[in-house]
């Protein structure tokens, strides 16, 4: 499976089987490619990409435990989601899938 590494460092990555792509060509790359395109933990990538409407979905893994404080998940910019799946796991886990609502 190709990784896709975003970054604004054009150095080799360190991962075998990956490319580095410039903050801009994700928007080439999902018109090209076959398949999902999935960002894993990189907060800043999806605010990006959701400001760009390049994201068709969005998978929360909630398992509620309160710090008090940090950064907002989804930050100041209003994004029109709509419920697709609400998924249980255990006392404590569940798994949500939204889908993003384009007008």
């Amino acid at each position: 499976m190709p990784k896709y590494v975003v970054s604004t460092d054009p150095a080799e990555p360190r991962w075998a089987n990956s490319t580095v792509l410039a903050p801009e060509e994700v928007a080439k790359l999902k018109d090209t490619m076959d398949g999902d395109l999935v960002v894993y933990a990189s907060r800043r990538l999806v605010h990006t990409l959701l400001e760009q409407d390049l994201v068709d979905e969005v998978r929360l893994m909630v398992f509620p435990f309160v710090l008090g404080g940090g950064e907002r998940v989804f930050g100041a910019t209003p994004y029109s989601l709509r419920l697709a799946e609400a998924r249980r796991i255990g006392a404590d886990l569940t798994f949500l899938t939204y889908r993003t609502v384009r007008s």
